[in-house]
């Protein structure tokens, strides 16, 4: 089966919709089953019991039924992640690399059907879901081949005629995995794979909103043959497996995307160990997109609308303030809620649906505090009503809210809501713009509409962000792919300084190791120039070649 691409995307035809309702119609046989936890490679089941997977667009519809892991589960999946560490660290990188080939191969064939899941679980319009497993192939492949072009990550060093020597990185030992709902099989699979990659075994917890998608990557992995007790996959709705994660002595390192108040919770506690332990946290955004006089006003009216009210803003990417340039503002705000009225708000599964649900009844109420704080602080212009009529009945839909005259000092453009409430402003220059949006504790993404060249290069001069933007029409500060934008926070919003999607990340699940070799020392007619050649640099030959000297 062919791989829909990034490029593809853009032209989703008739073939996709007829192969995604076939797909959406089998995915329905396993509704409402009980699913097992797997630790070594064994299905377990909760002594705790289980807990409902809901359709956020409908939870009178039970996606599935899954385990309240606890702590016990938590310790079991360590040491099973533990105890596999030597088969996996025995085979070779390439062949790692062959596994999650075979299971991006796998993924491929089963395409949309996890598009199909991810609708319903996640609430996201047959685009996004597509995109969201395309995007999780595409990166294990391009992780796979950044393994391949580092060789493995190593690296001859300028030795000598009598030192050999390389660097080598190398896994830490076993890695936690935890992912969010928005990106329930991306974000796991990306992390995963870069903490497989690298060598290291992994604990995977998925958020207790989205475990059927995290349950999926698990079999796919499975399926793709990875030695027992490498990959084990834990469910939970309480606080119990996070705990033991983040306490057990026996983890080496763990990746968390999420909020920056639990990732900063989790950074802070993993830390608190004998010794320093790697801790990845990639948290949320507060996005900035500017518009400027020289805009192309349609291409940055759905630009800021794609990126602010796409997947109801439960993206750490979404647009959620603007700073217009007061020569455009009201043309600007014109033309952005009557293109905010055309969106099509309903279920997920619809073909021609933009807006689906809310994740949850948390989500909703960020929603509702967001809404009333723009109440008391500023205007309305549109939206601002949760739907409950009909079809909405049963879930989490609300309008998207559009914002103005907000004080600028106003947590309408501090505080990430994770909702689709967009806050606008005007500005009197990009200087001032670019200092509103760096004034912000977060710095995840930003973005720009101008067609004037020195705005364009001061924007991505002084902008605070890890993934920038400018005169993106497809979303104004959303929309990284895996090997063409690199995707991480800065403060606030992230931990590493090295981002997803891009060359630098799996490097974060290795740690470095020197090597070095000391070979016979040359004979004949060679020594002599050799020795002559340190005493010209006032070195002691011994000392030049001993292991002992100091650097």
């Amino acid at each position: 089966m062919e791989k829909i691409a990034y490029a593809s995307l853009a032209s989703l035809g008739e073939d996709f919709h007829r192969a995604f309702e076939s797909a959406l119609s089998h995915q329905q046989k396993r509704f409402g089953q009980s699913h097992p936890m797997f630790i070594n490679g064994h299905g377990v089941n909760s002594t705790s019991g289980h807990f409902p997977d809901v359709a956020p667009s409908d939870t009178r519809l039970v996606l599935g039924k899954f385990q309240s892991g606890n702590r016990e589960h938590a310790r079991k999946a360590i040491t099973a992640a533990k105890n596999a560490l030597a088969i996996w660290n025995d085979l070779s990188w390439r062949n790692r690399i062959s596994f999650l080939r075979k299971a991006a191969e796998l993924m491929t064939s089963h395409q949309y059907e996890l598009a199909a899941l991810i609708c319903l679980e996640v609430g996201k319009n047959r685009f996004e879901a597509i995109a969201e497993v395309s995007e999780a192939i595409d990166l294990i492949l391009y992780y796979c081949q950044q393994m391949e072009a580092n060789n493995g990550f190593e690296k001859p060093m300028n030795g000598s005629r009598t030192e050999k020597t390389k660097t080598v990185l190398k896994p830490y030992g076993v890695w936690a995995v935890v992912s969010p709902f928005n990106f329930p099989l991306a974000l796991a699979t990306g992390m995963a794979t870069g903490a497989l990659l690298a060598g290291n075994t992994v604990v995977f917890k998925p958020a207790s909103d989205t475990p059927f998608a995290g349950l999926r990557l698990y079999e796919l992995l499975h399926q793709a043959g990875l030695p027992v007790g490498v990959f084990n996959y834990l469910t939970g709705s309480g606080p119990a497996i996070g705990a033991e994660l983040v306490e057990n002595p026996d983890l080496d390192g763990l990746i968390f995307t999420g909020s920056r108040a639990v990732g900063m919770e989790i950074y802070r506690r993993f830390l608190n160990k004998e010794y320093p332990k790697p801790c990845v946290a990639e948290m949320g955004g507060k996005n900035a997109a500017i518009i400027m006089p020289s805009a192309k006003l349609d291409e940055a009216i759905e630009g800021v609308m794609r990126s602010a009210f796409g997947m109801g803003g439960e993206k750490c990417s979404a647009c959620s303030r603007v700073y217009v340039h007061k020569q455009i503002l009201k043309q600007f705000l014109d033309g952005l809620v009557e293109k905010t009225k055309a969106i099509k708000i309903g279920s997920p599964v619809e073909r021609d649906t933009f807006l689906g649900p809310l994740i949850n009844d948390q989500g909703l109420a960020k929603y509702q505090k967001a809404v009333a704080l723009a109440k008391r602080e500023g205007n309305i212009v549109y939206g601002g009503h949760r739907l409950t009529n009909g079809n909405f009945a049963s879930g989490f839909f609300v309008e998207p809210t559009i914002v103005t005259n907000a004080p600028k000092t106003s947590k309408l453009f501090e505080e990430e809501f994770f909702a689709p409430v967009l806050a606008l402003t005007d500005v009197k220059s990009l200087d001032e713009a670019i200092t509103l949006a760096n004034g912000s504790e977060y710095g995840l993404t930003a973005g720009i509409f101008t067609e004037n060249g020195q705005e364009q290069e001061e924007f991505f001069t002084r902008i605070e962000v890890g993934a920038a933007y400018c005169n993106r029409r497809g979303g104004a500060t959303t929309g990284a792919w895996p090997g063409v934008q690199s995707f991480g926070g800065w403060k606030g919003s992230g931990s590493s300084g090295k981002n997803a999607l891009g060359p630098y990340y799996i490097q974060q699940f290795m740690r470095e190791q020197s090597q070095t070799m000391m070979m016979p020392e040359p004979t004949g007619p060679t020594q002599a120039p050799q020795f002559d050649a340190f005493q010209r640099r006032g070195m002691d030959h011994t000392d030049a070649v001993s292991p002992h000297r100091r650097w």
